[in-house]
């Protein structure tokens, strides 16, 4: 996907230790709006703790969370 001039790519493609901002979020209404109340919304700022192809550990501020492997597909990022 490309915004902008920019590449978006799933957040289940991003290596531990990289860093991206959310970009969009795609699905149903029920993924979109648990990602939301996670404080995962568009311009939040995320860093990969874990990916082995499994769940995801990231940090958002503070807070960890774990994101299964197909949830994380359905949200868009940008590398920063």
């Amino acid at each position: 996907m490309i915004n902008k001039g920019k590449l978006l790519i799933p957040l289940n493609m991003l290596s531990p230790g990289q860093k991206a901002v959310i970009s969009e979020i795609t699905g149903g209404e029920k993924v979109r709006r648990r990602l939301l109340d996670l404080g995962l919304n568009k311009g939040s700022v995320i860093y990969v703790i874990q990916n082995n192809m499994g769940p995801i550990i990231l940090a958002l501020g503070d807070t960890r969370l774990v994101l299964g492997f197909g949830v994380a597909q359905k949200v868009k990022v940008e590398e920063i």
